[in-house]
């Protein structure tokens, strides 16, 4: 706990059983309450791994995508009682030791949501193994979303988050997309129901257990998220009503 706040870890998890272990192992167990995994039909040894460790497996019987597998992780960690639900992705991709500093800030109500920025210098993200092409998309795409949604934010595409209870009973993230687009509804919903965002830098590694879309993935995810920002912003100039954009 942090504060008398009760802590919860959420993983999503597609054949992460090279990587699952290396980010349990990371995560400072005494502030965290609870750990639960969602497994998406993984094909390889996941399953197993997780629940060797001691995590709390929850099982999907069909692959239900990304988003699909996020929602099944809120549902379960408000089903604990959390108050600050923490998001990791078990790839070893982010850097897990900082749990403890992104779930305080929420903890201490300081923001509503905190993202690991993992793009504080360009150098930075570069030699941790970040693809150019990533980077490049990454920062045009952040530039254009801070820009348009009023926000700060060293990025919007981060798998390393953490939001209070409040979030996920104020925004309608139920009816988002069950794909990768997930994570920036997500964010830009908050933006529309005038939640507090933050950011803290995150060391990030790159490297071939961890998971990481292909290049036209990538582009059908940085069009959605766009397609989304414009949605959101007629629906602010009241030309087109859109009951995502509003709290529950």
């Amino acid at each position: 706990m942090i504060n008398s706040k009760k802590i919860v870890v959420v993983m999503p998890s597609y054949n992460a059983e090279k990587t699952v272990e290396k980010t349990y192992q990371d995560i400072p167990k005494h502030i965290v309450d609870d750990i639960i995994l969602v497994d998406d039909n993984s094909s390889d040894k996941t399953v197993e791994l997780a629940k060797s460790l001691g995590i709390k497996t929850i099982i999907h019987s069909k692959n239900m995508g990304y988003g699909g597998n996020q929602k099944t992780c809120y549902r379960e960690a408000l089903k604990t009682g959390a108050d600050v639900i923490v998001m990791i992705h078990p790839d070893y991709q982010y850097d897990a030791r900082l749990t403890p500093y992104i779930a305080g800030i929420v903890a201490d109500e300081i923001c509503d949501i905190v993202l690991g920025n993992r793009i504080r210098t360009r150098w930075e993200a570069l030699s941790g193994g970040m693809p150019v092409y990533k980077y490049i998309a990454n920062r045009i795409l952040t530039a254009i979303e801070n820009f348009l949604l009023g926000q700060n934010l060293g990025e919007f595409h981060s798998g390393f988050r953490a939001y209070s209870k409040k979030v996920l009973e104020t925004i309608r993230w139920e009816n988002n997309s069950d794909d990768f687009v997930f994570d920036q509804q997500f964010l830009i919903e908050a933006v529309a129901c005038k939640l507090k965002i933050g950011d803290i830098p995150v060391p990030a590694k790159y490297f071939s257990e961890a998971s990481s879309i292909n290049f036209l993935r990538s582009c059908k995810y940085g069009f959605s998220g766009l397609f989304f920002v414009l949605r959101f912003l007629f629906h602010r100039a009241g030309i087109i009503h859109n009951k995502i954009f509003t709290k529950k």
